[in-house]
């Protein structure tokens, strides 16, 4: 389907546009808790995809190429607005695993309305982190934070997560 649109065929545009659509809007919503933003970063995510398959090089699947440019235009537009990832680096430090917590069987609805609650920095290494599967190098590139600020906000978001759901 790739090389038909690469070909300029609009009906297989159309087939992967469908395909993906949905899949592209729920990562572009975790990120912007805004359905009308989530809409236009997917549109100009398939635009840019579109304008660019000469240069998908079928390293991974389209999928995993389109979500990359969605995550980055999602996180993109979170920078324009302005809206921190709540920059660690002065604070840097070796945090300790703390003891492990029994985990009660938690209502998958509250964990998705958790983060949707979450300020969004914390949001993003979340999602990037325990939604997206990536590892705190990999977000550290995409954010452009150290990975020790990574970690750091992650045990920070998941902290305050936790404190949240038990609120719920």
């Amino acid at each position: 389907m790739v090389e038909q649109c690469k070909a300029g065929n609009s009906n297989s545009q159309y087939e992967l546009y469908s395909c993906y659509v949905d899949a592209m809007y729920n990562v572009g919503f975790r990120f912007l808790g805004n359905a009308e933003d989530a809409e236009d970063i997917v549109q100009d995510s398939f635009v840019d995809a579109f304008k660019n398959l000469d240069s998908f090089k079928y390293e991974s699947s389209f999928g995993s190429w389109l979500k990359r440019i969605v995550i980055n235009k999602s996180i993109n537009h979170l920078k324009a607005k302005r809206i921190p990832v709540v920059p660690m680096e002065a604070h840097e430090f070796h945090l300790t695993d703390d003891e492990p917590v029994e985990a009660e069987a938690t209502d998958i609805n509250k964990v998705k309305k958790g983060i949707a609650l979450l300020p969004d920095g914390y949001r993003e290494i979340i999602n990037l982190y325990l939604i997206e599967g990536y590892d705190h190098v990999e977000i550290g590139e995409i954010l452009g934070i150290s990975t020790s600020t990574s970690k750091s906000q992650y045990h920070r978001a998941k902290k305050k997560l936790l404190e949240i759901i038990n609120e719920l």
